[in-house]
């Protein structure tokens, strides 16, 4: 039985995922797929194992909300894949992001009617909001359920995935991706980007807390920097 490999792109809220997602569509016409599937109370692996074995044709898989190990399959070699990028700059893109979209949802409505300032204060007071605290780190260690602080769970799965890269270094991420799949093209693509748009403005005593909030993502970033 032959091999059979795929792609499997854990998109991260604003970690331009929707300009890699562009270029696996472009790559892999017709057998790029995407789906959002239930928290599964931080699990729901289960549920990413069975839509890839009910799409054989299919090469890219990317989703936003899949949580729990990485799938293992018989039969298929898997290359996770999945950008880290600045936790501050993160959250300014998904305020800009949450301000403009069309969707009714409570982090939409939060950001249309508060500057962002309000917007952090409201998210991290929300029980379980992980938008403005740790949010990296906290998929991350998702893919390593079991014992062990957060920040050494999502260390252990920076191991785990194939290829982890920063969008601060988008091309040097994409070649790598290239080189885990032969045949696998990359040409600079950027989609849904907030560049250009209003820098969001804040005061030092929000920047102070939001340093303290994201302490862990910077050491998670920090333990990949020299790899990239």
């Amino acid at each position: 039985m032959t091999e059979r490999t795929i792609i499997l792109h854990y998109h991260l809220f604003k970690n331009a995922g929707t300009s890699v997602d562009a270029i696996l569509k472009r790559n892999f016409p017709g057998k790029w797929v995407t789906r959002e599937f239930p928290a599964m109370g931080g699990n729901n692996t289960p549920l990413v194992e069975a839509w890839i074995r009910e799409t054989p044709e299919a090469i890219a898989y990317s989703s936003h909300t899949m949580m729990g190990p990485i799938p293992q399959i018989d039969g298929v070699r898997v290359i996770s894949f999945l950008l880290l990028r600045d936790p501050i700059e993160r959250i300014k893109s998904a305020y800009r992001f949450e301000r403009t979209q069309t969707a009714d949802t409570w982090g939409a409505r939060l950001a249309k009617e508060h500057d962002f300032e309000g917007y952090v204060r409201a998210r991290l007071a929300r029980p379980g909001d992980r938008q403005c605290r740790n949010f990296q780190t906290y998929r991350l260690a998702s893919l390593m359920p079991g014992e062990g602080t957060e920040l050494d769970r999502a260390k252990r799965a920076l191991k785990a995935l194939s290829v982890v890269g920063r969008v601060e270094a988008f091309d040097v991420a994409m070649r790598r991706l290239a080189a885990a799949y032969p045949g696998f093209s990359h040409q600079a693509v950027k989609a849904n980007t907030s560049a250009g748009k209003d820098e969001v403005e804040m005061t030092e005593k929000t920047l102070t807390t939001l340093q303290e909030m994201n302490k862990l993502d910077v050491a998670i970033i920090s333990s990949i920097e020299q790899k990239l």
